[in-house]
C-alpha cells in the first residue's frame, strides 16, 4: 500500500542455503519494513493516527485524504509502532534535523535567555480484560524560545512515559541542537511538583529556578477560603496577598503570612494555614517575582502546561479512552515531535527539505 493506493511490486528475492534466510535487497533501497506499506503510507497512517483515534483515521480520514484503505487495528498497529521507533532512536542518543541556534530572547541587561520547562499529566490505562487500570503519569519535557521583537516563538517537546534519568538527558541533547548552552541565562519555570526543582539541579545546573506566579496564587486562594470563606473577603485578601507576592517577593509575603493570628481556629483551619505556609516558605527561594519581572523574565509556566494539553490531553485523555503503556508511550512520542518546531517530523521520517 502505497501513499497514492495500492501498488504491485515484482523484485528479486535470493535466498541462503547455509542460514536458511531470505532477503531483497530492493526492500533496503526502498526503505520497505515488513508491513505492507511503503514509507510514505507509513507516515501518513501514523501522522493521521496521532492526530485523531484510530477507528477515526482508518475509517475516514485516510480514505478521504490519501485513498488508503485499512482496518483500525493496522492504524494503530503502524502508528504505535513508528512510535516505538522513535523512542528507542531517542534513548539511543538521536536527534533530528540541523543544529542551528535559536535567537534567544535578551533580557533587560542584554542577556540571552534560555528557556526549560517540566510537567506531568496522567493518562488512563487499560488492564487484563480490558479493566480499567490505574493509570500513569506522562512527562512532558520544554526546551523553548518565547520569542518577540518579531522573532518567532520556537518549542523542542518531548512527551512519554518517562523514568525522569532518560527524560534528562534527551531533554539536554534537545537544549543542545538549539544552542542552548550559549544562552547566558537558564531559566527553569516550574510548578510545585515533586522532584521537578531537583531535577532542573541535575540537568540544567546553571538555571535559575523560578515558580509558576499562577500556581503560587491558587494556594494563597485556598488558604484565604479556608480562613474566611466569604467570597468577597476571599477575593480581597488572597488579591493583596497575590500583590504582596509579585512586587515584594516571597519572603515579605512568608513575614506576612507567618503574621497571622491562628489562636481559636479550627484544627482543620490550622492544618490548612500550617500546609499552605510550609508550601511558601518552601518555595521562597524561588519567588523573587520582583527580580524576575525587572529582568523581563516569564513567571509563568503556560507554555509547558499547554504542551501537556495538546501533546498528551487532546490525543489521550478522551472520554473513556485507556490504553496500553506501550501504546501511550509511542504516541506521546510522535504527539510530541509532530508538536515541536517545523522540521521535526520530516527529519525523522527522512523528507526533509
Amino acid at each position: 500500500m502505497s501513499a497514492l493506493g495500492q501498488v504491485r511490486l515484482s523484485r528479486a528475492y535470493y535466498y541462503c542455503p547455509h542460514c536458511h534466510r531470505g532477503h531483497c535487497p530492493w526492500d533496503q533501497t526502498l526503505r520497505l519494513t515488513a508491513g505492507d506499506l511503503t514509507p510514505a503510507a507509513e507516515e501518513l497512517v501514523s501522522l493521521a493516527g496521532s492526530l485523531t483515534s484510530f477507528a477515526e483515521a482508518a475509517e475516514k480520514v485516510l480514505p478521504r485524504m490519501a485513498g488508503i484503505r485499512l482496518a483500525e487495528s493496522t492504524a494503530e498497529r503502524t502508528t504505535e509502532g513508528s512510535g516505538q521507533r522513535l523512542a528507542q532512536l531517542r534513548a539511543l542518543g538521536a536527534t533530528f534535523g540541523l543544529a542551528r541556534d535559536w535567537p534567544w530572547p535578551q533580557d533587560a541587561q542584554g542577556r540571552r535567555c534560555g528557556y526549560v520547562s517540566l510537567d506531568a499529566t496522567g493518562v488512563g490505562l487499560q488492564g487484563p480484560g480490558a479493566t480499567a487500570a490505574e493509570g500513569r503519569m506522562a512527562y512532558v519535557g520544554l526546551i523553548f524560545c518565547p520569542g518577540g521583537n518579531d522573532a518567532p516563538a520556537r518549542e523542542r517537546a518531548l512527551a512519554g512515559l518517562y523514568e525522569l534519568v532518560e527524560l534528562g538527558g534527551q531533554m539536554r541533547r534537545q537544549g543542545a541542537q538549539v544552542g542552548m548552552d550559549r544562552a547566558d541565562v537558564w531559566l527553569a519555570l516550574t510548578d510545585g511538583g515533586a522532584g521537578l526543582e531537583e531535577f532542573m539541579g541535575v540537568y540544567f545546573p546553571r538555571a535559575e529556578c523560578v515558580l509558576d506566579f499562577y500556581h503560587a496564587a491558587e494556594h494563597l486562594n485556598d488558604l484565604a477560603k479556608a480562613l474566611y470563606g466569604e467570597e468577597a473577603k476571599v477575593a480581597e485578601v488572597a488579591g493583596s496577598w497575590c500583590h504582596t507576592l509579585k512586587h515584594e517577593g516571597g519572603a515579605a509575603l512568608l513575614a506576612v503570612l507567618e503574621a497571622l493570628d491562628m489562636r481559636g481556629r479550627k484544627v482543620e483551619v490550622r492544618e490548612a494555614y500550617r500546609r499552605e505556609v510550609g508550601y511558601v516558605r518552601n518555595n521562597a527561594h524561588r519567588m523573587d517575582y520582583p527580580r524576575y519581572l525587572a529582568n523581563g523574565w516569564l513567571i509563568g509556566s503556560g507554555h509547558v502546561e499547554a504542551a501537556c494539553k495538546a501533546v498528551v490531553g487532546q490525543r489521550l485523555k478522551g472520554n473513556g479512552m485507556r490504553w496500553s503503556e506501550k501504546g501511550a508511550d509511542a504516541v506521546c512520542h510522535l504527539r510530541a515531535l509532530f508538536k515541536s518546531e517545523k522540521g521535526q517530523w520530516e527529519a525523522f521520517w527522512g523528507n526533509a527539505a
